[in-house]
């Protein structure tokens, strides 16, 4: 069975997280990225615990938005035998045992190149459009880009925007103040589709807190939400499960349920 889940604000927590969300209870945090030589991310002890379980029980995937380099500061996917995939960049990597696998950065090179204008085309686009985006604009490893915004856009600004990106073969996403705009192609869904035909393995549970994640809970079976995520509130109708949890807690509660699925399959 294919364990998937994104990272920032579902299993993992910045300092900023974790005091947003109203995590008090530090003493029980275990440090699990590394940046510039100090700790910047954490988890409850117990759902460390139970993630290194998970990943000896199935097939454990981080899924994410950040690109490969911010990927690698995390210590707790070093174990490359017990975690041999990672999907980053959105979709657009998909690393295997550390190292990117080729056929997979081939094929959505190709299908970039054929469904959607290129980064500076579509930049031109959006400079020469009369709605304007004020914010800092950030690079994501050549494969997608984003604004961290000053100020947000009306919503029928936003629509607009849309449709204008859409029709270049972008789509756009709305993160609190992030705007992403990201290739029709790079897709955290068919990066987990790949994984999947590519090990054989059909069952999918998955765990993920913001809109670019529900791009590859579709695929899943099993879908956990944490209740503090903005997919809490979009998913009405939708098939999936809400912690009773909220903040770093939700991390423990969503990977015992990945073990509980275990033992229910066993």
């Amino acid at each position: 069975m294919i364990f998937a889940s994104d990272l920032d604000r579902t299993i993992v927590y910045s300092e900023r997280a974790i005091l947003e969300l109203g995590e008090n209870e530090t003493k029980r945090l275990k440090p699990v990225e590394q940046k510039d030589g100090r700790w910047v991310s954490y988890m409850p002890e117990d759902a460390y615990t139970a993630l290194r379980e998970v990943a000896q029980s199935g097939l454990f995937i981080p899924v994410t938005t950040r690109i490969t380099e911010q990927f690698n500061r995390f210590v707790i996917f070093e174990d490359r035998e017990c975690f041999p995939y990672a999907i980053t960049a959105n979709g657009a990597v998909i690393l295997y045992k550390g190292e990117q696998l080729i056929d997979w950065t081939e094929l959505i090179a190709e299908k970039m190149n054929r469904e959607s204008v290129s980064q500076e085309e579509l930049l031109s686009i959006l400079e020469r459009n009369e709605i304007q985006i004020t914010g800092q604009l950030k690079q994501a490893g050549g494969y997608f880009f984003y604004y961290i915004l000053e100020s947000l856009p009306l919503v029928n600004d936003r629509t607009y925007l849309q449709e204008l990106v859409f029709r270049s073969g972008w789509r756009m996403s709305l993160q609190g103040r992030k705007l992403y705009f990201i290739p029709k192609a790079v897709s955290k869904g068919t990066a987990l589709e790949f994984i999947s035909n590519r090990e054989g393995m059909k069952m999918i549970a998955g765990a993920g807190d913001s809109i670019l994640d529900w791009d590859f809970l579709q695929h899943c079976q099993h879908r956990f939400v944490p209740n503090h995520g903005e997919l809490a509130n979009l998913l009405e109708g939708k098939d999936f499960i809400l912690t009773k949890s909220s903040g770093a807690a939700a991390s423990e509660e969503i990977l015992k349920q990945f073990l509980n699925l275990v033992c229910l399959k066993s």
